[in-house]
């Protein structure tokens, strides 16, 4: 049965992520052949629409308002049951980021909808669509199938492929506003803190580095590998505590949880907190000392050695692999 979907896209630093983008494939297997309706909210949204479009989204909803410049819970509870309302649209995929972890329950609440997040694929179309996510740390995994209601759900950044762009696609762009109110929380001003440029969440490749590094210092090798790769940096909570990088840079159970097709672990000995992170990579590369370290149960590939001798000659490689 054919089924309006709504999508919500997101944008960091004006660019629009790559999950609103697989969002709509989400939302194309939910929909069944029915009309996927984009929406975008805040500074510059209406530049976006055109590229929701040529990835699938039949038509797109945009809002500029002052209101939903940068993202507010409130602002944007309030705009997306409004759109949710007006469109009677029968479901509702948004990424699984920081915002949409903080967006979801709370609008699932005002919906009065179930809510299925952190879905990695989806198994067949419409009413007889599987939604699939980890449980326990990403140990097992569980099937979700939504019976009747309204379909919403998140999904984990890197994991269901985007439809192909066609630029041939045309559908309209509808400005809109909306009526909010008694916003506790007003943005003055976003101070940014960079944390050396790709974002983990979307990166196909990461290179990360634990207390092996022994020092800030120690990033440095694995910061010019990433360079060669075109890859992200991360670290593990070790790695952070011991001041050697950016808490904004942890993978793990109370850090980022990341996808890539690439984890090179450099100096990370495992720990579960870590693997809860990182263990659905699809192909893990290990670099560590000790040939026990419980990294090397989950790793693809393991190296067993001195990562300051080990990165080295892997960027020494790359960089004759990349020439070539």
């Amino acid at each position: 049965m054919a089924r309006k979907i709504l999508v919500l896209g997101e944008t960091k630093e004006n660019e629009l992520r790559n999950v609103s983008f697989e969002a709509i494939a989400a939302a194309h297997k939910a929909a069944e052949g029915g009309e996927v309706v984009g929406v975008l909210f805040g500074e510059g949204a209406a530049s976006h629409a055109e590229a929701m479009i040529q990835h699938g989204a039949d038509r797109v909803i945009v809002s500029e308002m002052d209101e939903l410049k940068q993202y507010t819970t409130d602002a944007y509870m309030q705009a997306m049951e409004q759109v949710c309302e007006e469109e009677q649209a029968e479901g509702l995929v948004i990424g699984h980021t920081s915002s949409g972890k903080d967006l979801a329950p709370r609008l699932s609440r005002k919906l009065s909808s179930g809510l299925i997040t952190d879905c990695v694929e989806i198994e067949g179309e419409g009413t007889n669509a599987q939604y699939i996510r980890p449980v326990y740390s990403g140990k097992a995994f569980e099937k979700i199938k939504m019976e009747d209601g309204f379909l919403f759900i998140t999904i984990r950044p890197n994991n269901i492929p985007a439809l192909e762009a066609d630029s041939s696609r045309s559908g309209n762009i509808d400005t809109k506003t909306f009526t909010i109110s008694n916003l506790r929380t007003i943005i003055k001003e976003v101070v940014k803190k960079s944390t050396g440029g790709i974002d983990l969440a979307e990166a196909n490749i990461i290179v990360a580095g634990g207390r092996g590094v022994k020092s800030a210092e120690g990033f440095k090798p694995l910061e010019e590998l990433a360079g060669v790769l075109g890859a992200a940096i991360g670290a593990s909570r070790g790695a952070c505590d011991a001041d050697y990088c950016d808490y904004a840079l942890q993978i793990g159970q109370t850090g980022k949880v990341v996808t890539p097709d690439l984890y090179i672990a450099a100096g990370i000995s495992g720990a579960i907190q870590h693997l809860a992170g990182m263990s659905n990579s699809k192909v893990i590369v290990a670099i560590n000392k000790d040939p026990e370290a419980p990294i090397f149960e989950v790793a693809d590939y393991g190296i067993v050695g001195d990562l300051f001798d080990v990165i080295p000659a892997l960027t020494e490689e790359f960089k004759k692999v990349t020439a070539s």
